[in-house]
């Protein structure tokens, strides 16, 4: 066998133990798993979306019943650090929706983000059925996570169409 395929060989035993070992995994974790998942595409989503609308375009209201765009990425961050901080112990508060500035916005959102990071790399299966207080009252830690995970995507759902608006592609819509 020549060198080459000795170290292809070597890299694809590398590579099937990894995927091997995550699949082993997210076997012992299947519900926490799955929800990590969700999580971050909705992170993803939301995190391009929030630096893809031009700094001019933060005001954008398509109509005066709803809120700016600003508004809306200040919304998400606010609901995502109050579900987060639940699961981890400790209620916090952004109050990003206060927040007009796009630099100040993509700040907080990446806050929030970071708090529902520890949120859902703590998350087990054994601990997923765990209680906490939430705004919404007692609710288990996957049961807040996963509510914030669709609360996230229904959100980025209305951004998308203050993208589509603007002539920006939304971030889930690229290379279509």
């Amino acid at each position: 066998m020549q060198k080459g395929a000795r170290n292809v060989n070597r890299f694809s035993m590398m590579m099937f133990a990894a995927a091997l070992a995550g699949a082993l995994q997210a076997q012992d974790n299947p519900l926490s798993t799955e929800a990590r998942q969700a999580y971050n595409g909705v992170k993803n989503n939301v995190t391009k979306m929030a630096e893809k609308m031009p700094e001019e375009n933060y005001g954008f209201q398509p109509v005066t019943e709803i809120r700016t765009f600003g508004a809306l990425m200040g919304h998400i961050a606010d609901a995502q650090m109050g579900a987060c901080s639940a699961v981890n112990g400790e209620q916090k508060m952004l109050n990003a929706s206060k927040k007009t500035a796009k630099a100040d916005l993509v700040a907080a959102l990446k806050e929030s983000f970071a708090e529902c990071d520890k949120a859902f790399e703590s998350l087990t299966d054994a601990s997923a059925n765990l209680m906490v207080k939430s705004r919404r009252g007692q609710r288990s830690k996957l049961g807040t996570l996963m509510g914030m995970v669709t609360h996230s995507n229904e959100e980025y759902g209305y951004g998308a169409i203050y993208l589509r608006l603007k002539g920006v592609v939304p971030p889930s819509s690229e290379g279509r």
